[in-house]
């Protein structure tokens, strides 16, 4: 269906790629990865045309169509969110908007001259839009937006009203009612909740036509993908299998050719030996010829190309008291919407209590009544002895000054702690060489979240209070801050729709229902074990 032909393509100074091939065949749904940077975005434009390689060839067989979802959604208002996806779905949403001009045509007393002529072309139109599946597509739209969390007031009230993450959802939705033959999707599972994620999933799973897509969901793209598509260092190389197969194959893979290339280096040294001994021996001369012909003529393997990763490993937090945080009695009403009434929960030292619910249910409210950052209606919050607390809010980021570098905000930070120290931690946090005299107004989303997280770990509270620390965090990130969390000895609450995050950290569920709390020992993994559900809204 889209064939890459040797494409070369240069951003700037960086080769992004060089003489690379790919193709995308019916039924595939393939797993686009690679370090940021890599050209990801940069192959989504070029398949849909809004950029061209420098050399080769984007070839896609005619008559297909292609349906793009990118981060950069551009405006939307004047209309409702429903609206707003069926104007997506292709030939249908153009005669469903001639059809809503008739109406009010048709509706209008100063056109009652063209009564005839407007009836019998309101005849025509309403014909080809039943036709074309016109009345169920409104349904369809609207069991799209569901899947995707949006209530009814939601789906009808004006798109422009929305936060920028659901406008996201309502792009997403356009591409996923369109269902055309091949599907590109930059980062889909941003700004989802665990239910809306789990939905996706299962649509994505059924349907029928080719995608290529990225995720810095390691579980979410596992359970969809049966290829992946790998950028690094100019070329595209197709793993078949999922993308835990494609783990395991590039460990193998990566393995055998540092073998081959430590084979080849002995085999090399050995050949120079020979010569620089027997170069100044008439007797050798020949043989020393022949070695020296043979050398120029061998193909040099090399070494693997490694993926920078950094661990990060922290400080021994101070010990905080065995009780962490106390609620009794919390009553929480945001005007007449009620979100806690009695709550009472106490929070014990060492404990990593992941909070499921769902949207509404009051996770981040739960967190914000903690910190101290949202007051209690009634009721009391208090934290225990020695506790020091850490909170990641996605508002943090927007606190960050745009005139400093990220090193000057780390400086600023911790004004005491030596230079080198500090270039350790940016190092961490995915800011090598230099990255560090980045100004934070150019710093995209996952370097703005990296660059709080590193700013409220290296001096480590006892008590982490993480509201979706993974959003915008790549897979290399994640991956560290799991392993760094993994050996943290204090306490954490956190809110996540990262299931691998939930998973490898949390080792107690406070699931909020309108009945209250439901607390599951065990972590995530044994919550989902004991429900025999993902997310407490797809309960039956």
């Amino acid at each position: 269906m889209i064939r890459l032909d040797n494409i070369s393509k240069q951003n700037g100074q960086q080769l992004l790629f060089i003489e690379a091939s790919a193709a995308l065949q019916r039924g595939e749904k393939i797993g686009l990865v690679g370090p940021n940077g890599a050209g990801k975005s940069t192959l989504f434009r070029m398949i849909t045309g809004r950029d061209q390689p420098d050399e080769g060839l984007v070839l896609v067989d005619r008559g297909v169509t292609i349906g793009f979802f990118s981060q950069d959604v551009g405006e939307m208002s004047g209309r409702s969110a429903v609206a707003e996806v069926m104007d997506g779905a292709g030939d249908v949403s153009t005669v469903a908007a001639e059809l809503r001009e008739l109406e009010a045509a048709l509706a209008d007393p100063d056109r009652m001259d063209e009564m005839e002529a407007l009836i019998e072309r309101f005849g025509e139109v309403q014909a080809r839009f039943e036709e074309l599946g016109g009345y169920a597509l409104e349904s369809q739209a609207r069991e799209v937006l569901d899947g995707l969390s949006f209530t009814q007031e939601m789906m009808d009230g004006d798109v422009g009203q929305l936060s920028g993450g659901w406008k996201m959802r309502v792009a997403l939705a356009r591409i996923l009612l369109m269902r055309p033959d091949v599907m590109l999707l930059d980062e889909p599972s941003n700004h989802l909740d665990l239910e809306s994620l789990i939905w996706l999933e299962n649509f994505l799973r059924g349907y029928e036509g080719a995608l290529l897509m990225t995720s810095h969901d390691r579980e979410f793209m596992n359970r969809i993908i049966n290829k992946v598509i790998e950028i690094d260092g100019g070329s595209l190389t197709s793993f078949s299998g999922d993308y835990e197969f494609y783990e395991q194959q590039r460990a193998l893979n990566e393995k055998q050719q540092q073998a081959q290339f430590e084979r080849q280096q002995a085999m090399l040294a050995k050949e120079i030996k020979f010569i620089e001994r027997f170069k100044a021996r008439a007797s050798h001369a020949s043989q020393v010829q022949s070695r020296v012909k043979k050398l120029d003529k061998i193909e040099r393997v090399e070494p693997p190309k490694r993926r920078q990763t950094v661990a990060f490993e922290f400080l021994p937090a101070p010990r905080s008291g065995d009780d962490v945080a106390n609620l009794k009695g919390v009553h929480k009403s945001y005007g007449s919407r009620v979100i806690y009434q009695g709550l009472d929960l106490l929070i014990r030292r060492r404990e990593r209590c992941c909070v499921l619910g769902v949207n509404g249910a009051g996770k981040s409210t739960l967190l914000k009544l903690v910190t101290g950052s949202t007051d209690p209606d009634a009721g009391s919050v208090a934290l225990g002895s020695s506790v020091k607390m850490g909170y990641f809010a996605q508002h943090a980021m927007e606190l960050l000054d745009g005139d400093h570098s990220v090193f000057e905000a780390l400086e600023d930070a911790f004004p005491r702690a030596a230079q080198g120290s500090l270039r350790a931690l940016a190092g961490c946090f995915g800011f090598s060489g230099d990255e560090v005299e980045k100004k934070c107004r150019v710093l995209s989303g996952g370097e703005k979240a990296r660059l709080v997280m590193a700013k409220m770990l290296y001096d480590p509270p006892n008590f982490l209070v993480l509201d979706e620390p993974t959003n915008h965090l790549d897979m290399a990130t994640k991956e560290m801050l799991i392993e760094a969390l993994k050996s943290y000895e204090g306490t954490m609450l956190f809110v996540s729709h990262d299931r691998h995050f939930l998973a490898e950290l949390s080792n107690r569920v406070l699931e909020l229902t309108p009945e209250g709390i439901h607390q599951y020992g065990g972590g995530y993994t044994e919550y989902v074990a004991r429900t025999g559900q993902e997310a407490p809204g797809l309960r039956s």
